[in-house]
């Protein structure tokens, strides 16, 4: 039986034709209802013009569909948008849109996605974490964050709807490892948003049981892993899941995801002044990344409320990379967005502030 208000958003087509089954209504409306709900976005099924009276008043009484209220939107000095989004339940998350505007081959809106209300992980670094684990976002709220500034897009008549998104705003992805697999799939439906696979990146912070699962379902997307430090006394001193999944083990993980998917893994460094960004620390973190097909992500470090962190200067983070370079690994500094409203890398919170 169906169970009762179930939220369309977090449905995919076999689960919309087991509805109309039990509706008793033609196979061919499931497929107009994921339609209207994964592609077309609706936000209420009053919007579902083709459906018919019957349906929508059967509808009505088994179904809702979630909605994301934004309380505030920030927007950044580069064009980043940050969104603070009030879920149903009256807790709050943030998601981040990145508008690249280069040659029209370059032209991108790229989103990046909350997966949980807070996050248990605790990373000394992130502002996230300083605010504890709430819950994890159902499906139809992860897909709802895409929806909304989809939305928000088309009235401002951008022309451009989200083409890439990344699973790194609040919260551990591979920790909500169903609901975040089912949205990545439901993203890359080609009658849903149709966004690729080489389009998504789900980032964690090395949960190493759930990156063989990961690997095992052999999906074309990009995996980021934060890693931050090159040996597990610096790594455990700002991430406390290095002592549950040390880097030995987070090695073997990231290997056999290597072996299996074929795919290059890509490290995110932040770099933190006198912590881990010394000529020694680039020799440690060659020696570590050795036997893995990967690229490395710099970040110089963001400034959290509550953290002595500070990033260091701009000739040490080229000495940085050089370094690296020289040592054979393949590296970068990420660009920065939207640090000016605390919309970068490890500031979000989700939290009302006036």
């Amino acid at each position: 039986m169906i169970i009762l208000v179930q939220d369309l958003r977090s449905l995919d087509l076999s689960e919309m034709l087991q509805l109309m089954e039990e509706l008793n209504e033609p196979a061919f409306r499931a497929k107009q209802l994921f339609a209207w709900v994964h592609n077309k976005e609706i936000s209420s099924l009053d919007e579902a013009g083709n459906l018919g009276k019957g349906l929508l008043e059967k509808l009505s009484q088994k179904v809702l569909i979630s909605s994301l209220n934004i309380v505030k939107k920030q927007v950044s000095q580069d064009g980043t948008t940050k969104f603070l989004l009030a879920l149903p339940d009256g807790n709050y998350i943030e998601c981040v849109l990145m508008c690249y505007r280069g040659d029209r081959s370059k032209k991108r809106n790229t989103l990046c996605i909350s997966t949980q209300v807070g996050c248990a992980m605790g990373c000394g670094f992130c502002a996230t974490g300083k605010s504890g684990f709430t819950r994890n976002l159902t499906v139809g709220e992860i897909l709802g964050q895409v929806y909304t500034v989809n939305n928000f897009l088309s009235q401002e008549k951008d022309g451009y709807k989200i083409g890439n998104v990344v699973y790194m705003g609040m919260g551990e992805p591979l920790l909500n490892y169903a609901n975040v697999i089912k949205s990545v799939r439901l993203l890359n439906s080609k009658d849903g948003q149709n966004i690729s696979m080489r389009r998504i990146t789900i980032s964690s912070c090395g949960i190493a049981p759930q990156i063989k699962k990961l690997a095992d379902q052999k999906l074309d997307l990009v995996l980021a892993i934060s890693l931050h430090a090159p040996t597990n006394e610096l790594r455990s001193k700002i991430m406390p899941i290095n002592h549950k999944y040390p880097l030995e083990k987070l090695k073997k993980a990231c290997q056999y995801y290597n072996e299996v998917t074929k795919k290059r893994i890509t490290f995110e460094y932040a770099l933190i002044k006198d912590f881990n960004d010394q000529p020694q620390h680039s020799k440690e973190l060659a020696q570590f990344l050795k036997g893995i097909h990967c690229h490395v992500n710099l970040i110089p470090i963001n400034s959290v409320p509550g953290s002595s962190f500070t990033r260091p200067s701009k000739k040490r983070i080229y000495e940085f990379l050089r370094e690296i370079k020289e040592l054979g690994v393949e590296v970068s500094i990420r660009e920065e967005k939207g640090t000016d409203i605390d919309a970068a890398c490890g500031q979000l919170r989700g939290k009302v502030v006036n």
